[in-house]
């Protein structure tokens, strides 16, 4: 009896014993959850995860993405690995990968043209891909470090950022020529065109400047302090409301400037070390992705922008994409528990 009373009085303390070790083996195994987990929801941000897509490769840099919302078809460039991988976003897997773009920065879909244009960083190209073949059917000069790039639809040409040749290299895609070099005088950031002035808007990050182009003639016709600028990289243009959203990578500001006005009229933090910037028209969300992971998100309605979330969305998620008919993001990321994913999210 005394055995047994024992045994009785001392089995609680055993059970709090084994759920103390429990506890901790639990606790232990935390950070072994997959990223893809851990991830969603960080912080306060208005997403949630979807699903993370294989990439093919190594774990090495992933920089721009762009979306063929026609044939539904994003494009990747895989920097490291020196190819364009592409990927069937409504089945949701890779269907090519495009290689032989040496240190491949920038990558711009142009569906208009069925065309897909690539800056060859490593060679100081830009290369021209056909949609239907998925093939690289031409390559032109691009200046020195190409980087970003955007097209001007009414004279059929394309403009790069040369970052550290500080200049824009224009090329007519109808005959694959470059045309103009137009000098900038400083690093160059990113490059967008604007649908409402018919010019191309270019960041001189060194300067913390908004150039001007006219297209028409391949000439500056206007140079734009930005005062709380601070080597303003990321560039997005949102000519519907006049709006120009600018990424400052040294000081982490989102700089809103008034395309009107001329003049920045907001200024936001953000995550750190911003870089690619993504809009999405039907829900009138700005997406700012950053080196650090860090996604800050905001309402744009009219001249009205407020920041609504930020959070992390994954390892070096810089870059971001928008799908406007399904309103995902597309967030490629080159490490994720040892191989590169494309990570998929919706509005949460």
């Amino acid at each position: 009896m005394k055995t047994l009373q024992h045994w009785r009085l001392r089995r609680p303390i055993l059970w709090y014993l084994v759920l103390l070790v429990l506890s901790a083996i639990a606790g232990g195994l935390i950070p072994m959850i997959p990223r893809a987990a851990a991830d969603e929801g960080d912080g306060n941000l208005p997403l949630a995860h979807v699903a993370d897509i294989p990439l093919p490769g190594r774990t090495s840099r992933l920089d721009y993405e762009s979306y063929d919302p026609d044939r539904h078809l994003l494009f990747i460039a895989h920097l490291g690995d020196g190819e364009v991988i592409v990927v069937d976003t409504n089945a949701s897997r890779v269907i090519a990968r495009i290689s032989g773009i040496s240190s491949v920065h920038g990558v711009l879909a142009v569906p208009a043209m069925s065309r897909v244009y690539a800056s060859a960083t490593g060679t100081d190209e830009i290369v021209a891909i056909d949609e239907a073949t998925l093939k690289i059917v031409a390559r032109m000069p691009g200046g020195h470090y190409p980087d970003g790039m955007a097209y001007a639809p009414d004279v059929h040409k394309l403009y790069a950022s040369d970052e550290t040749g500080s200049t824009e290299t224009v090329v007519d895609v109808r005959s694959n020529q470059r045309v103009a070099t137009i000098p900038l005088g400083g690093e160059v950031g990113n490059t967008q065109y604007d649908s409402q002035s018919h010019h191309v808007f270019v960041n001189v990050q060194t300067r913390n400047e908004l150039v001007e182009i006219d297209p028409a003639v391949d000439k500056v016709v206007a140079r734009i302090a930005l005062p709380g600028a601070d080597h303003n990289h990321g560039l997005l243009i949102d000519s519907p409301d006049r709006l120009a959203f600018i990424a400052c990578q040294g000081n982490d500001k989102l700089l809103v400037f008034d395309m009107g006005a001329r003049r920045v009229v907001q200024s936001f933090d953000i995550g750190k070390d911003p870089d690619v910037l993504a809009f999405d028209p039907g829900m009138g969300r700005l997406y700012v992705a950053g080196e650090a992971g860090v996604v800050s998100v905001f309402s744009v309605k009219g001249s009205n922008v407020a920041k609504i979330g930020e959070g992390r969305v994954g390892p070096n998620a810089h870059v971001v994409a928008i799908d406007p008919a399904t309103h995902r993001s597309y967030f490629p990321l080159k490490d994720v528990g040892g191989r590169p994913v494309l990570r998929v999210m919706r509005p949460g």
